[in-house]
């Protein structure tokens, strides 16, 4: 089988996680990219290439690209950040740092965070915050504002989340690659048919009245083993399924222990398979219920689920899995990968029911993505 790299953004840097043909031994190398804050972390599994989004209010923001499998970046830079303040202001100082003078960014005062990536076809996207999305068609090295979801006519509604308005979820059709989607918080999921040129908001939930699910989407999922639009998403108020590409959302929260999380996956091949890492409340924590972590999959899209403990911590468990930081590789079983805000990666080599811790003291993971070499 097809070695497995685990690609992770974490608050200092991003990390590559190598695995063995079996995925029973791995390999640590990083942090890469200065250190930076590093949202989230993509690749090709074809080329090797990587790229990573990130950055802080005193690094600016950007999105570092790498085009040999991580040993080497490069920064294309979108804002500047309150370093090259500093440095002007204290130039000796600097010089005694090492630390020189950058140029600004083309985007400084339009861009406060990149968020997410996401690819389709030979076009690479990066959500920023406030939420807007760019377009790069050279890998990586420049961008370009997608004017139609800048310009959308309820922009004026969007309100921002906890985090701010942010566009932290980019999902892609590979078998078509006009087709987009995106998660904003707040103003629910965007789907675009023809390349980002226009967009509509699909936030309505099934049944009688066809009310508006929360807006707060926490995470977009594609089920990639099926041919209709099979969406699954976590919410803020609970996780929802979407047969028709986001148009009609049905509720598959029953069941689960809480309405509340951030992470979802769907598994390689059977579309009926997900996974989920509830957590206890938006005010009361944000950790596991009961503290004792779990996660919880279904076998039927979300019409029953089960709780996967072995070899989670069973009690005084406090951490958060955040939205980017679970994924799944495409063996036989499937594996399925998270990492929490205390610095570990969990690992299950036979699609949950048993699990592996197989890095830790990390700092706080942010993403976690699979790439397959």
């Amino acid at each position: 089988m097809a070695r497995i790299v685990l690609l992770i953004g974490t608050t200092k840097g991003a990390f590559v996680l190598k695995g063995d043909p079996a995925r029973t031994a791995w390999t640590l190398n990083g942090p890469h990219c200065a250190g930076w804050p590093i949202n989230h972390v993509i690749g090709d599994p074809d080329t090797g290439m990587l790229w990573a989004a990130g950055g802080s209010g005193w690094y600016g923001n950007g999105v570092w690209r790498s085009d040999d499998a991580g040993t080497t970046w490069e920064l294309s830079r979108f804002a500047g950040g309150d370093r090259e303040a500093w440095i002007e202001a204290n130039p000796e100082e600097a010089a005694e740092y090492g630390v020189h003078p950058e140029p600004p960014g083309p985007l400084t005062g339009a861009v406060v965070q990149v968020w997410s990536l996401g690819r389709a076809g030979g076009t690479l996207y990066a959500g920023v915050m406030p939420a807007n999305l760019y377009a790069s068609a050279d890998d990586g090295r420049t961008w370009a504002l997608v004017e139609g979801l800048a310009n959308h006519p309820t922009r004026e509604t969007w309100a921002p989340g906890g985090a701010g308005l942010t566009l932290h979820t980019i999902v892609s059709d590979p078998g078509d690659p006009a087709k987009l989607w995106v998660g904003v918080s707040m103003a629910g999921v965007l789907a675009s048919e023809d390349a980002g040129a226009t967009w509509a908001q699909r936030v309505q939930r099934a049944g009688p009245g066809s009310a508006e699910i929360g807006r707060c989407v926490h995470n977009l999922v594609r089920a990639p083993g099926c041919d209709a639009d099979l969406l699954y998403q976590q919410n803020h108020h609970g996780v929802f399924r979407s047969p028709d590409a986001g148009r009609r959302w049905d509720e598959i929260t029953a069941g689960l222990p809480s309405d509340f999380g951030f992470p979802i996956a769907v598994h390689p091949r059977d579309p009926d398979t997900v996974w989920v890492i509830p957590l206890n409340g938006d005010s009361d924590g944000r950790y596991p219920p009961g503290a004792k972590a779990a996660v919880w999959r279904t076998r039927d899209g979300g019409q029953t689920w089960q709780d996967l403990r072995n070899g989670l911590p069973g009690e005084n468990c406090f951490f958060t899995v955040l939205r980017q930081a679970m994924a799944t590789d495409r063996a036989s079983p499937a594996g399925v990968y998270f990492g929490t805000n205390t610095g570990s990666i969990f690992a299950s080599t036979d699609e949950g029911d048993t699990w592996t811790e197989i890095a830790r003291h990390l700092p706080t993971v942010l993403s976690v993505e699979v790439l397959a070499r």
